[in-house]
């Protein structure tokens, strides 16, 4: 590594431990509250007829005919993030973090928990409909190109509901594992609460899963000009397939998907990018989640998977990764190069989290070479990255709409900077909503909970403004591990803390 590049990689981390120690003398953050918005925003998101309990008044019904076209039911679930397309990759990601965060830390989750089972139904609800024919799984509703050509609202929308599935003919083995993932892991959320639709979940995953492995593909091959470049699979679909089989052997307990592990972990690359996790790339999120059976003594065969977690941990723990992708700024924020950068932040704070307490349970550390961490270490950087994105951070702003005194005012979000229908109940047309888009005013719908894209490099700048997307974009994958990360520091405020659900 060149010295320049050496020096500035280390005042980076000299920067992180500055903001480590600030952060632990900073006034604590009522995470109970920013549970609550975290889990609010989805209702901002829903797409379909809205329920009678619905909080977020200023939306209302839309995209009530989806589906319609292709004679088929594909109302309802969620928008992605500030336009009015459903994607159904992302989707599921989604419904898979909401649904581990459920898992790993359902008890933290106290008076909030029963609404986060209902955003994890909102999207599985859907995602049944969209397997609900064999061998055949409906993947995106809505022209991107044309949605993204408006800035209508959702209840508005005009722009083509074009219907795209994946079937043996264009397969589309990544969104399909992601959704057996997501299916199956939501049936263990419901197993106590409402057995039978667990039930109904698991048996879906099933066979979903076989048609994922059966007819190998990637989606962005078979659909390539209508989920790219939006949600195109840039990793292979290799890392959903061991991703779907991991959570069907968690949910199910059958011996066919160890197996399946086992014969594929070399094969599907297992150990490949491990430095990666998002709704695009699973490695890592496979390795911690297997981690679990070989730290709680159940498995021992899937050791190589608790060595490439450690790894993968070595990697995010400032001081000792030597990985160029994994920095942070010097304000603390964990960043990767490219847009939405909170993306990685949860997602990556999550895994942190979640394997800190898998640690914990089984007595382990972290080996990292000639050093290791104990598991309380893993859960002060996820707990750092969490009290950034509340305002622990250098501009003392929240990136969670309406939490705290100051937080995003101009988000990139079509429902959000329009006028509601109440408050305007005339059709705003597509290029009609071209002047609020541009507008310096702030959005007349506050999107309570959203946290947006927020600093995309190490500068800790954020310009607060609609046109820049990467930056002022909330999505609902950003959101979806964070559930679980509020939850969990609800409960265990001081990440020396050793105790888990």
């Amino acid at each position: 590594m060149p010295a320049a590049a050496r020096s500035v990689k280390e005042l980076a981390a000299a920067g992180v431990v500055l903001a480590m120690l600030l952060s632990a003398a900073a006034a604590q953050h009522d995470y109970g509250d920013a549970l609550h918005k975290c889990i609010l925003f989805f209702e901002g998101q829903r797409s379909g007829r809205l329920p009678p309990d619905q909080r977020v008044r200023w939306r209302r019904d839309s995209g009530l005919h989806d589906g319609a076209a292709a004679g088929v039911d594909l109302t309802g679930g969620y928008y992605d993030a500030g336009d009015n397309v459903k994607f159904g990759f992302p989707m599921a990601f989604t419904a898979t973090l909401m649904s581990w965060g459920l898992i790993d830390f359902g008890r933290s989750f106290g008076p909030n928990r029963e609404e986060a089972r209902k955003a994890v139904r909102w999207a599985t609800d859907y995602l049944m409909k969209a397997t609900a024919r064999p061998n055949t799984v409906y993947v995106q509703v809505g022209d991107a190109f044309r949605d993204h050509a408006c800035w209508e609202r959702p209840e508005d929308m005009d722009t083509p509901r074009t219907v795209y599935k994946v079937d043996p003919s264009h397969p589309g083995s990544d969104v399909a594992a992601e959704t057996a993932a997501a299916l199956a892991a939501a049936s263990i959320v419901f197993r106590d609460s409402d057995p039978g639709y667990s039930k109904r979940l698991l048996d879906r995953a099933v066979a979903v899963f076989e048609f994922a492995d059966k007819h190998r593909g990637p989606y962005s091959s078979s659909l390539h000009a209508a989920v790219c470049p939006c949600y195109c699979d840039y990793s292979g679909y290799q890392d959903e397939l061991l991703w779907g089989a991991a959570w069907l052997h968690k949910a199910s307990r059958r011996r066919e998907y160890r197996e399946y592990i086992k014969r594929n972990e070399v094969v599907l690359g297992a150990s490949d990018a491990i430095n990666e996790f998002g709704w695009d790339n699973k490695h890592a999120g496979i390795n911690v989640l297997i981690s679990k059976e070989v730290l709680m003594g159940k498995d021992e065969y899937f050791q190589s998977f608790r060595v490439n977690a450690d790894n993968f941990m070595c990697t995010l723990l400032p001081g000792i990764s030597n990985h160029p992708q994994i920095q942070y700024s010097p304000g603390g924020l964990l960043f990767k190069v490219g847009s939405s950068n909170m993306q990685h932040v949860t997602q990556l704070s999550f895994l942190l989290l979640a394997y800190s307490n898998y640690l914990s349970h089984a007595g382990g550390r972290v080996s990292c070479g000639s050093s290791s961490a104990s598991p309380a270490q893993l859960r002060h950087v996820a707990k750092r990255q969490v009290d950034y994105i509340l305002g622990d951070n250098p501009l003392r702003m929240s990136y969670m709409v309406g939490y705290g005194a100051r937080f995003p005012r101009r988000i990139h979000h079509r429902a959000s900077s329009l006028p509601s229908v109440a408050a305007h109940p005339a059709r705003i047309g597509c290029k009609a909503g071209a002047a609020y888009y541009a507008s310096p005013a702030p959005n007349p719908n506050l999107l309570v909970g959203a946290v947006v894209g927020g600093p995309s490099d190490a500068s800790d700048a954020f310009p607060d403004a609609r046109a820049v997307f990467q930056q002022s974009e909330p999505t609902t994958y950003i959101n979806a591990p964070l559930m679980g990360l509020l939850a969990y520091f609800s409960a265990h405020p001081n990440p020396a803390d050793s105790g888990g659900d």
